[in-house]
């Protein structure tokens, strides 16, 4: 078995590192061919990565132009340590203000905790009017877990 197959996780384990992830890299082509990368709160929606951010940013501008995209969540301090799921595929942005809304909630409770007031629902909701949604949709994923050669480099 080659070491890129000892350390690949099952779909289970990357579904399960996605869920307990944080902090997103998301990276984007400029328009003179440069990446534009950038980090990102995020959230699963069934099988896909979003997150949210202002429609009038530079990554929403350069996936109107061009939806190739890779999103990137790595933990680890150490390289026996080093874990991680790459995702390369297409952005679809989505600007319906219900589903951004929906979203934000969604987000929202995941950083923070519940909804608990009409005050933070309003708030979530002014951040929302102003945001989209960018559901990454697969082609390709790697995933890296390096605990699994339990030591033996």
């Amino acid at each position: 078995m080659s070491r890129r197959d000892q350390i690949r996780m099952s779909q289970a384990e990357a579904r399960a590192f996605l869920e307990a992830g944080r902090d997103l890299q998301v990276a984007s082509i400029n328009a003179d061919g440069t990446p534009h990368l950038v980090t990102m709160w995020y959230e699963l929606d069934g099988d896909d990565v979003c997150f949210w951010t202002y429609a009038k940013s530079q990554k929403v501008v350069n996936l109107r132009r061009d939806p190739r995209i890779t999103v990137l969540v790595a933990t680890g301090d150490v390289y026996e340590q080093l874990k991680g799921v790459s995702i390369s595929g297409r952005a679809d942005v989505v600007d319906v203000l219900d589903d951004v809304l929906a979203f934000g909630e969604r987000l929202y409770a995941k950083y923070w905790g519940p909804i608990d007031s009409d005050v933070v629902r309003d708030g979530v909701r002014a951040m929302g009017s102003k945001r989209v949604v960018i559901r990454v949709e697969a082609e390709r994923v790697l995933s890296w877990d390096h605990s699994k050669l339990a030591g033996a480099y």
